[in-house]
């Protein structure tokens, strides 16, 4: 098919007037902007955002756009802080932009929910990273333990005959020793996995049932850990920040991470099975379709994907 060469000069255009409008109003209009409204309504940026965006993303997501793109370096450092400066930082950026705390009693609590979620998502990312490194280690009892309870989970009325054995088969691991599949997501793919399990056991055990379908099914401890890395790389890539700004009040721990693997487990299953694929074989193409579509959902601004009650009946 022929590209109209109308179209691309006029797409290039468009782009280059985008760009250049955005260096605009970043370098000299949002500077002269901000200034006439602080004179207009007494306040900050910080606190109109605060101000007329409710609780979630909305609020979180323009003040951190708002302390990203000051020319103060106190309130750019807010960015990058662990909880213990919180207080401190507070009370910096109040007296930076002369906030009168008496006037607006509420915003120093509003923005301190914000740099919470903010610097959690940092920190939680940090942990995340440090959990996939951790090679899964056969000669750790506690990794053992948690690999030996997945399949007491997922396969309660089946004994495991050894530790090594071709009955890892029937949960989805490729071999005959589990620990060659966690390599690339090291022990975040277990944990993943395990969580699932713990937390929603009939949802977990159901979703193993369809793995096992003759014609549609799929090996689903490695599609799970696929799906760790799917979820691992949507939240390095900052995707996940919306979601978990309207999902987790304050700062984001561990456990949410593993909410929204349970999310991409549950609903990866319904997809494929929905989508009828011809083979595994196709795999990769309905993984991307599957990634898309999440990541779509995570552009929206009141997106929350989590998993319910109703979703496991």
């Amino acid at each position: 098919m022929r590209t109209d060469p109308n179209h691309f000069r006029a797409t290039r255009l468009l782009r280059m007037l985008g760009y250049i409008w955005r260096c605009f109003y970043s370098s000299c209009l949002r500077f002269w902007l901000k200034w006439f409204l602080r004179l207009l309504t007494g306040r900050c940026e910080l606190q109109r955002v605060c101000a007329r965006c409710r609780t979630g993303a909305r609020r979180t997501a323009q003040i951190e756009y708002s302390l990203r793109s000051s020319k103060s370096r106190v309130l750019r450092a807010a960015l990058s802080l662990k909880e213990n400066d919180l207080d401190d930082r507070l009370a910096q950026i109040i007296q930076e932009k002369r906030i009168k705390e008496q006037k607006d009693p509420t915003f120093k609590l509003n923005l301190r929910q914000c740099l919470l979620q903010i610097n959690g998502y940092n920190e939680l990312f940090e942990e995340v990273e440090e959990l996939r490194r951790q090679v899964f280690d056969s000669e750790n009892e506690e990794h053992e333990h948690m690999l030996l309870k997945l399949w007491d989970l997922l396969m309660p009325s089946v004994k495991l005959e050894s530790r090594i054995t071709k009955q890892w088969g029937n949960i989805g691991f490729q071999g005959d020793d589990p620990k060659t599949d966690f390599r690339g997501m090291g022990m975040l793919g277990l944990a993943n996995l395990l969580f699932f399990s713990e937390n929603h056991t009939d949802a977990a055990r159901q979703v193993v049932s369809h793995a096992g379908h003759p014609r549609l099914g799929y090996s689903y401890a490695i599609v799970g850990i696929n799906l760790t890395e799917m979820a691992y790389s949507l939240m390095k890539s900052d995707a996940l920040k919306l979601h978990f700004y309207n999902t987790v009040s304050g700062k984001p721990q561990m456990q949410h991470f593993h909410h929204f693997y349970c999310y991409l487990a549950y609903e990866f299953d319904k997809f494929w099975l929905e989508e009828e694929p011809e083979s595994i074989m196709e795999f990769n193409r309905y993984r991307e379709k599957f990634h898309d579509k999440v990541k779509g959902q995570l552009q929206m601004p009141e997106v929350r994907l989590v998993m319910t009650a109703d979703q496991e009946k």
